[in-house]
């Protein structure tokens, strides 16, 4: 909904990397082990990954990243400027709950509950910090993620 409100192309390391996970490559063979297991893509796999993506043409005026970056590493070495960077808070347990139904309509391989709740620790563990790396840039929004997606977008769009 944001990416067509401001007229810029959405890209998410998910979609990326489950489009990689198909290849068979050995890249290919590795992100989709590593996604199965609910690990994240090592940081310079990652950060090269999307400066090879970025530097397409269609994302040459502007972008929204989901997903990126995701550890400390990436951000101090992504070398592009962020404007933004948008918190959609939720529990663990609507974490969980939204995944679960995620799980049922799209059968994931990367979407076990192990390896949801793995990607969970991982956030609390390597993602979190980055709040407060953005929060002292004064480019961090937060927003309550446990309402509707109408709502949501609404806070997104007025706080953008």
């Amino acid at each position: 909904m944001l990416s067509k409100k401001l007229g810029v192309p959405y890209l998410a390391t998910g979609d990326i990397f489950r489009d990689m996970a198909k290849e068979d490559s050995d890249s290919g063979r590795f992100v989709k082990e590593t996604l199965t297991q609910g690990h994240l893509i090592p940081d310079e796999k990652t950060i090269a990954i999307m400066e090879e993506y970025l530097a397409k043409p269609e994302y040459k005026n502007g972008y929204i990243l989901d997903g990126f970056p995701r550890t400390l590493v990436q951000a101090q070495a992504f070398k592009e400027p962020i404007d933004k960077v948008l918190y959609i808070k939720v529990s663990d347990e609507e974490a969980l709950k939204r995944l679960g139904l995620r799980i049922a309509k799209e059968k994931r391989e990367d979407d076990s509950q192990e390896a949801i709740k793995r990607r969970i620790a991982l956030f609390h563990e390597m993602t979190e910090p980055l709040l407060d790396f953005y929060r002292d840039q004064g480019i961090l929004i937060e927003v309550d993620g446990e309402r509707s997606i109408e709502d949501i977008h609404e806070d997104v769009s007025k706080k953008i």
